[in-house]
């Protein structure tokens, strides 16, 4: 009997030793959450976070920018490599201040970063589109081309037939001669004029148009160089064989330009940059601005970190 009183005795001690314990446990435990050091540093390091989310995230959209004006693969390339370093990190940060937050973030920050979640997810799958596009330059290329062996062609090919004029100039036809050439030098110079707002267009349709009046322009060479070769006089001529070559090289860096101005890269890009990607843009630096300004409102006893200044009356 009274050994049983003893081991009752002995139970109750020891439970009231385990709830003292437990007790003196959520004590410490509250205490090291209200200290204001510990707060402090939490605080800050979650404000340093998202600063650098911020930086990282302008920095990625600078390097995206200059991608899309580089005028070189080789740049471009290298302006890509960085928005896309650059966008790494910020998904690095994102990540870590996610953990945090998990730790020990209140209900409106997790809530605000799931914002921003949602809108940098956005801002890399335009990226991934956009970047892809710059680092083709096919519209600086198709400049390049046209701009440059392009016009030497037509170029030699209207020289040529300036000179087979010139040459015929008192044959019984030569108002003929001239006629024709006159013709082939225009339409290939209306050609050569539309291949510039062709590359800059941007509507399939419109590009379509120009296309059209640029085979219409094709026909009428092509027309009156076949009459110059059908007589007699300019027909065996050599100026007109070199004409007519260098012409068909005209033609054929013709066809490569369109092709690269349909690809349309460099106008699709900018238009992308312009449009979308600063949408989206600007939905991350709110989302991240309201975050910031949330971690900051939390109150720290004993400290004004983060609150409003107050001006003395």
């Amino acid at each position: 009997m009274a050994a049983r009183e003893v081991y009752k005795d002995v139970r109750w001690i020891a439970a009231g030793a385990v709830a003292l314990l437990t007790f003196m446990l959520v004590i410490l435990h509250l205490r090291k959450d209200q200290d204001p050091t510990a707060q402090l540093a939490f605080k800050a390091q979650r404000v340093d976070l998202v600063g650098r989310m911020q930086l990282d995230l302008a920095s990625a959209s600078e390097a995206e920018k200059s991608a899309v004006l580089a005028i070189t693969d080789q740049d471009s390339q290298t302006f890509a490599d960085e928005a896309r370093a650059a966008s790494g990190k910020v998904e690095q940060e994102r990540r870590e201040l996610g953990e945090l937050l998990t730790a020990g973030g209140a209900q409106g920050e997790t809530e605000l970063l799931a914002q921003f979640t949602s809108a940098f997810a956005e801002f890399q799958r335009i990226d991934a589109d956009l970047l892809a596009l710059a680092v083709k330059n096919t519209n600086i290329k198709a400049y390049g081309l046209a701009f440059g062996p392009a016009a030497t062609a037509l170029g030699e090919a209207n020289a040529a037939l300036s000179r087979l004029v010139a040459t015929h100039a008192d044959s019984p036809q030569a108002k003929t001669i001239m006629g024709l050439a006159l013709g082939a030098q225009i339409s290939a110079l209306r050609i050569q004029t539309l291949l510039p707002p062709h590359i800059a267009e941007e509507s399939d349709p419109k590009m379509d148009e120009l296309e059209a009046s640029m085979a219409v322009e094709d026909t009428l060479v092509r027309k009156n160089l076949e009459g110059l070769a059908a007589l007699r006089e300019s027909g065996k001529d050599p100026e007109l064989a070199t004409a007519t070559a260098r012409y068909a090289e005209f033609s054929a860096f013709k066809t490569q330009i369109l092709a690269l101005s349909r690809e349309n890269t460099n106008v699709r890009s900018l238009s992308i940059s312009l449009n979308q990607k600063r949408k989206v843009m600007l939905a991350c630096q709110a989302a991240l601005a309201d975050l910031q300004q949330a971690i900051l409102a939390e109150p720290i006893a004993g400290t004004t970190y983060g609150s409003p200044s107050v001006r003395p009356r």
